[in-house]
Parts: C-alpha cells; structure tokens; sequence
C-alpha cells in the first residue's frame, strides 16, 4: 500500500492507494510552450479563436479538440500538421518540480502514465523532461476515446492489476479529472495549468513538491 500527505495550502490529507496514475502534459511535463505554440499557429492558419481553442485543448487528444472547435478541419491533412508540429518541438520542456524525486520514490509496478499523447510524442517529451519511460504508459494509440471517457486510466489500472477503486490519479486539466473520476478513482489536481476553481477537483497541489510519502 503507498500512503502520502498532500498539503493543499494550509490543509493536510493523507492518502492511501494500491497504484499511482499520472497524466502527462501539465502534470509530469511542463510542456506549456511546445502545446500551446503549436495551436496558436495552427489556430492562425484557420483564423479560430486560440483562447477558447486553449479551454478545451489540454488534456485532449487532437482530433478531439479539432472536432469540438472546427469539425469540418478534422481531416488526416490537419493531423499530420499537429503531429509534425508537436514532434519537432523541444522548447521550454521541463519535469514539474518535484515529479523525478516523487516518481524515484515509487514502486515500478505501482504507478503508470495514462496522456493523450501519441506513443512517440510522450516518449521525446518524458526524455527531453528527464523523466523515467514508466513500464505502463497509456497512449492515445491505444485508446479508443479520449479523455473525458475514462478508457485510459482503466487501461492502465488493467495493465497494473489494480482495482481502480484503489488508484490514486494526478492530472492537470479538466477532462482529465473527469476520466478519473468517471474510472471511479480518486484523483488530485495539480494546478500548473488551470486554477483549483477552474479544475473543480476537492485537492489540488502546486507541483509534486507538496506531497511527501509516508513510511509504513
């Protein structure tokens, strides 16, 4: 059983779970500059709204959020932009504190990355942030909804072998943290992206600097 403290301001709240599931992007990875270039160019060649392109964009996978702002762009064509794009850059992508030192503190086979990234996007992006290949990584390859469908993190808690009862998530955005909550898992904000208001979510954190885990 892992058991942590989370300080959330002035709170204190200890918990326990079998598994720990992290979203990618915002959560592991600050990949902020990478994710949200990449749409403004894309949202310019289509003169779209980028500020609320940007509200339904993280956590999302592509074609996704193409369908929910422009769903006559969602074409193989518009795709392979993004996904040229998002692979080739490399800038400003760094771990969230405190993710290494929390991640080395963890069992392997207690913990899994659930993104809506392809295989290898999440792959350059966890390199590039100094960040361990988990040996369970969820990807949009291997899903067939999106976030907010719950589809990945039960995927990941199968792979595990855990109950999703018993996983704790981390995520950033808030389709995130309706797929864990929709996986019946417990799930932690982590406000690099959205603020604890706009996530919705009873606990959040700054960055993983603010959990420490507890010794049996």
């Amino acid at each position: 059983m892992i058991k942590l403290m989370l300080a959330d301001g002035q709170r204190r709240h200890e918990f326990t779970c079998e598994a720990i599931l992290f979203d990618m992007d915002g959560t592991l990875v600050d990949s902020t500059i990478c994710v949200e270039s990449t749409w403004r160019s894309w949202a310019a060649r289509h003169n779209l709204d980028i500020e609320k392109l940007l509200q339904v964009a993280h956590g999302r996978q592509n074609h996704e959020t193409i369908r929910l702002v422009a769903p006559h762009l969602e074409t193989p064509e518009e795709i392979a932009f993004l996904v040229r794009a998002e692979e080739e850059c490399q800038d400003g992508i760094v771990a969230v504190p405190g993710a290494r030192d929390f991640m080395d503190m963890l069992p392997v086979e207690r913990w899994a990355v659930v993104t809506s990234a392809w295989r290898r996007l999440a792959k350059i992006r966890l390199e590039c942030a100094g960040l361990p290949l988990p040996a369970v990584l969820i990807t949009a390859d291997e899903v067939k909804r999106s976030k907010p469908h719950p589809d990945g993190y039960l995927a990941a808690a199968a792979r595990l072998g855990i109950e999703p009862a018993e996983c704790l998530v981390f995520e950033d955005a808030p389709a995130g943290i309706e797929a864990a909550i929709a996986a019946g898992m417990n799930v932690v904000g982590i406000k690099t992206t959205f603020s604890h208001k706009e996530l919705r979510c009873e606990w959040c954190i700054d960055n993983f600097q603010a959990i420490s885990l507890m010794q049996e």
